[in-house]
């Protein structure tokens, strides 16, 4: 009976099991406890082991100065963390010299400028290898929720939606500045003559939030807050109106400004 064929994995496809991967750890921290070790263990040239913030080179003194823990339990408690650590290492290599590829683009570095830099003989060979470098950087900035494989087809996809998102996101935050220029004149007016707008409480404390956000409205959260906080008192006075005998608005003028708030919001 022939075997099945397997599926081929298409190249611009996530993993299908996420890589596990350590993040953030201080560094220093698990350093100055390595120190401690030596330290207790009386490691004479302790005193020469670089500071802590100095990973790689203390990393190096703890590997050659490993014979100076005397007890089975420091020795593998401190090679494992050491162990970590090169992990650590390992992670952020690929995107710090990703970040570096990039510069160097920038900078009108070719191809094969950087395939000796980068231990390889060919530009297109340089060229596939900083992509597949590229990878964890998408999926860091990611957050590792959809992993990029490690390919040239995948990582040129995944640029491709990243470019998509932010030019959504811009598009986003051009049309709040757009609103913004409609809605903060009238948000204006509705401050400058809220004792003529009819409060059951509600009303004055929508109203707060306006003048609250208004003076610095600038980021798309604070733009967005205030079509919020607009609609809430638009909303908050025709529910006045609707359920009771009184007027939104006892003067002209919060009348006006009632009504020119209520017809931007349903625009």
């Amino acid at each position: 009976m022939a075997r099945p064929t397997p599926k081929s994995t298409r190249p611009t496809n996530p993993l299908l099991k996420p890589p596990v991967r350590l993040g953030s750890i201080d560094t220093a921290a698990v350093i100055g406890e390595l120190r401690q070790l030596h330290e207790d263990a009386e490691d004479k040239n302790v005193a020469r082991m670089p500071a802590d913030e100095e990973l790689f080179r203390a990393l190096l003194y703890l590997e050659a100065n490993a014979g100076a823990l005397k007890s089975e339990k420091a020795q593998r408690k401190a090679a494992i963390e050491r162990v970590r650590l090169w992990e650590y290492l390992r992670e952020q290599a690929d995107l710090h010299q990703s970040k570096a590829i990039e510069h160097a683009r920038a900078a009108g570095a070719q191809w094969t400028d950087l395939a000796p830099a980068l231990a390889v003989s060919a530009p297109s060979a340089a060229y596939n290898k900083a992509k597949r470098m590229q990878a964890a950087v998408l999926t860091e900035a990611s957050r590792g929720d959809r992993p990029v494989r490690r390919t040239p087809e995948a990582v040129r996809e995944a640029e491709r939606l990243a470019a998509a998102q932010a030019a959504a996101e811009r598009r986003a935050e051009q049309e709040a500045a757009r609103r913004h220029t409609l809605l903060a004149p009238v948000a204006q007016r509705l401050l400058e003559h809220r004792a003529g707008l009819d409060d059951d409480g509600e009303v004055t404390f929508w109203l707060d939030q306006i003048a609250a956000v208004l003076p610095s409205c600038t980021t798309p959260t604070q733009l967005v807050s205030l079509q919020t906080y607009l609609t809430a008192v638009v909303r908050e006075l025709r529910t006045t109106e609707r359920t009771t005998a009184r007027a939104a608005a006892t003067t002209d003028d919060a009348l006006f400004a009632y009504r020119a708030a209520a017809e931007l919001v349903m625009k």
